[in-house]
């Protein structure tokens, strides 16, 4: 542990113009994140380039009153990189990955993102499980939790965290890990931005090949049924594949028969993780009961697997996300979908969702922060638009799609999709327990609430 700077000095006299205030050139660009919803004014932006330079925003601000947030991707929907009149601790320019190929670990600056994860991993044929986004910013996915394709085989992203660099409020500068602040590094896997800022990730890697790839599109008019045979073959799927599902409005690809173009339609997509001969007939029984009206199927690399939903989700446009477990897809679940796939309100939109479990269920609940392991489905209503006048109903038909799935559901929701946070508290999310203990950690690391912009949890008030 490294002690902190001895005085508290201004981000201007630390960072040069590297601090960006308002009124400065870069100020409105600098405060821009992915969703264009939030459009919102700190009182300064901190672009720091090592913890060092961290620690000394943290005891500036602190100093000055000032409450923290932290940027790492910028691509949460709930917009906690920013906040009006706080300090923005801007962890953009510490993107640095390095990769150990022999003890097969990485260590990344708490700034990169995926595609910078991947481009240095997966030169050596190693990657570590994460999104499904390249432009996501690996610090946050990874203390919410981190689902993606590799997660059944392997497990999500924090359970790859081997130790974590965080600066506490404080100033100080922290190693967490299994052996050292071992309260903190519990609830750094899965437990949210809440408890520090943490500059450098290292994470364990895992050994990945060419996968193959296919997607079999649906008229909406098959979707239950398509819907009720792909829950009957996901629950039963090897751990090498993992496959998907998204409600939307269907492109003008060529293998896209041209009666469903620009119409809402159902689409089911496997990845296959083994040895590559075994992938089609692995996938074949995911097809066979219901035959999509188009299928595409290709071979691809990891890294272009991983990007391949870049295109669908550009930065600046409006997004409103709302998700739920569920604990199984019956014919009537699978009717609410297809009501609410007519219902879409946006040919942007989408209704995700894909069956869990896997090995992610196989770690132990009380080995990390992350709740709700044992969830069978996760569904996501995810609406994007661009005109500011239509937010209202397009957030309105993000909620109506949850809730009119909530016979099915299994409780809670996946922490780093929630951005309707008026209508679902934290504890929801996490459960009465893991709550406690959440804020129990929080009273140690943070006591003062400096970092509140997340999905926060205060810390414990002691009663005299």
């Amino acid at each position: 542990m490294r002690e902190p700077l001895l005085k508290s000095i201004s981000p201007r006299s630390l960072l040069g113009d590297r601090a960006v205030w308002p009124g400065d050139e870069q100020y409105d660009m600098q405060r821009r994140v992915w969703n264009g919803v939030h459009d919102r004014r700190p009182a300064v932006i901190a672009r720091c380039v090592n913890a060092d330079e961290v620690s000394g925003v943290l005891r500036w601000a602190r100093s000055e009153g000032l409450a923290v947030s932290v940027r790492g991707g910028g691509h949460n929907v709930a917009g906690s990189a920013v906040a009006d009149d706080a300090v923005m601790v801007d962890l953009t320019l510490m993107n640095s990955v390095d990769v150990d190929p022999v003890a097969m670990v990485v260590m990344a600056g708490g700034g990169a993102l995926l595609r910078d994860l991947d481009a240095a991993t997966t030169t050596h044929g190693l990657a570590c499980p994460a999104g499904v986004v390249s432009h996501t910013g690996l610090g946050g996915l990874a203390l919410g939790g981190g689902y993606g394709w590799l997660a059944r085989k392997w497990g999500l992203t924090c359970d790859h965290l081997v130790t974590a660099e965080v600066v506490l409020t404080d100033g100080s500068i922290v190693e967490a890990s299994l052996a050292d602040h071992e309260d903190l590094f519990w609830a750094l896997r899965g437990g949210g931005g809440n408890f520090g800022v943490v500059t450098r990730f290292t994470l364990r890697l895992r050994n990945v090949a060419p996968v193959v790839h296919q997607t079999g599109v649906y008229a909406l008019a098959t979707t239950e049924e398509a819907l009720l045979a792909y829950a009957a073959f996901a629950e039963q799927q090897q751990l090498d594949l993992h496959t998907v599902g998204a409600v939307k409005t269907a492109g003008h690809h060529e293998w896209i028969p041209e009666r469903l173009r620009g119409k809402p339609a159902l689409f089911l997509t496997a990845g296959w993780f083994g040895p590559e001969p075994d992938g089609p007939d692995a996938i074949a029984p995911l097809f066979r009961s219901v035959p999509p009206d188009g299928r595409l199927d290709q071979v691809l690399s990891y890294a272009a697997l991983q990007a391949l939903g870049d295109h669908s989700e550009p930065a600046g446009n409006r997004y409103f996300t709302k998700s739920c477990y569920l604990g199984d897809v019956t014919s009537a679940a699978a009717a609410a979908l297809v009501d609410a796939g007519h219902a879409i309100t946006s040919p942007l939109s989408s209704i995700d969702f894909e069956f869990l479990r896997g090995a992610i269920a196989d770690v132990l609940d009380v080995e990390s922060a992350f709740p709700n392991r044992d969830a069978p489905y996760i569904v996501t209503a995810s609406a994007q638009w661009t005109n500011v006048g239509e937010d209202a109903t397009h957030a309105r038909w993000s909620r109506q799609t949850v809730d009119s799935l909530a016979l099915w559901q299994h409780g809670g929701a996946y922490v780093n999709y929630v951005q309707d946070t008026r209508h679902q508290s934290t504890m929801d999310l996490y459960g009465d327990s893991r709550y406690r203990r959440l804020a129990a950690t929080k009273s140690l690391y943070d006591p003062e609430n400096v970092l509140p912009h997340n999905q926060n949890i205060p810390p414990v008030v002691t009663r005299p």
